[in-house]
């Protein structure tokens, strides 16, 4: 069995390694129409809270796949060819390159979401 190590590159915003993250209390702070924060950096990639009250431009990450894990309240993840819609617990890979566009089900969503550290986002046409 390997003995745990602390990896320098594994780190928390505002936390220790071995500290918490509160996602609860971070997603109550925020008081603005959308908010995205990183909360964690593990190696190449990151992991954001989201909390939006209204829906985000369309656009893609052409580096980088997009994972989205729903919180609290709902997610709507639309695409170029279907809607997908996720409650508290479910989750969705958007591939790199693909057109989309979240927004809230509901008055509010809060989220993770998981890429890339340097990924681009590049705004986008609505597809037709």
């Amino acid at each position: 069995m390997r003995e745990w190590r602390p990896n320098s590159r594994c780190r928390s915003r505002g936390a220790e390694m071995s500290g918490k993250i509160d996602l609860r209390a971070l997603a109550a702070a925020v008081t603005g129409a959308y908010d995205n924060q990183v909360v964690a950096e593990i190696d190449d990639h990151v992991v954001r809270l989201s909390v939006m009250t209204q829906p985000y431009y369309w656009h893609s990450h052409p580096g980088s796949d997009e994972m989205f894990l729903s919180l609290e309240g709902g997610l709507r993840i639309e695409l170029p060819d279907r809607t997908v819609e996720l409650s508290p617990g479910e989750g969705l890979t958007v591939p790199a390159g693909v057109v989309h566009r979240t927004s809230p089900v509901g008055v509010r969503s809060v989220n993770l979401t998981f890429e890339r550290a340097d990924a681009a986002t590049v705004r986008a046409a609505a597809p037709r």
